[in-house]
């Protein structure tokens, strides 16, 4: 694998004072004592404006992971959350000043205005949005990509937003998935691979059909895939796990 990417000009929504100024100088140092971050495509995550990038899920505790990855590549990482997470005193707070993404489980109907009203809201503002494409930890026995959702897509698509796919690995000796924290030793090392942004164009003209969104969402889900196993340094499953084809139970998701 190549080398770490070479320091990149950072955005203006890091460079201007915000919010996550206090934040980072507090959270990034706490973060950094259990991952040592190895970052490789930096510079594919855009410098400004609105993007939605979505990395792999394997364990509860690699958002900290993006998150760090998120601001060492030069932007602010926001996530999107559920909605009932902002109803909760002091993290509703912090979620609402740092500008994260709320989604409702909700109608289909209501769902589509939602992300419409997302997608015009990040280009408004010129913000990205870190949407777990898989919509929880994934079910696939050996941690590959699983079936994803079509949320990042959907977003991505009524916005005309870059998509930029990430895959990330090592969090898993800190927090297995479903398993018990393990603090000691520190810094254990992480290596991020941000690729280019994924070409939805053939699906841009069937952007509200199902089977379009899904056919995308596979593509996405394929590129993370093959992102991780140059990490992983073995090939990806030719196909995503499929929980339902299994009698698992998919808890957690972002999205109705």
């Amino acid at each position: 694998m190549a080398a770490t990417s070479p320091r990149l000009r950072a955005s203006t929504e890091k460079t201007r004072p915000s919010v996550f100024w206090p934040l980072a100088a507090v959270i990034a140092p706490l973060i950094a004592l259990l991952f040592k971050l190895e970052i490789e495509g930096a510079e594919n995550l855009p410098r400004e404006g609105a993007y939605v990038l979505a990395p792999n899920h394997y364990s509860e505790s690699d958002p900290l992971a993006v998150a760090l990855a998120v601001w060492k590549a030069g932007r602010a990482p926001r996530f999107m959350a559920k909605e009932s997470l902002f109803r909760v005193p002091v993290l509703g707070w912090i979620l609402r000043i740092t500008g994260m993404v709320p989604v409702a489980r909700s109608s289909s109907a209501a769902s589509a205005r939602q992300t419409l009203e997302t997608s015009e809201t990040l280009v408004k503002l010129g913000r990205g949005v870190i949407v777990y494409p898989e919509g929880t930890l994934t079910r696939d026995p050996a941690m590959w990509p699983m079936r994803g959702k079509t949320g990042a897509v959907r977003l991505a698509l009524a916005g005309d937003i870059p998509l930029v796919p990430m895959a990330q690995w090592g969090c898993q000796a800190v927090l297995p998935r479903y398993g018990k924290l393990k603090l000691w030793p520190l810094r254990r090392p992480v290596r991020v691979v941000i690729g280019e942004p994924v070409d939805l164009s053939a699906f841009r003209a069937n952007e509200t059909q199902p089977a379009a969104l899904v056919a995308a969402t596979d593509v996405v889900m394929a590129e993370i895939a093959e992102l991780l196993s140059t990490i992983r340094n073995e090939p990806a499953p030719a196909e995503r796990w499929n929980p339902s084809e299994h009698g698992q139970k998919e808890t957690g998701r972002l999205e109705p």
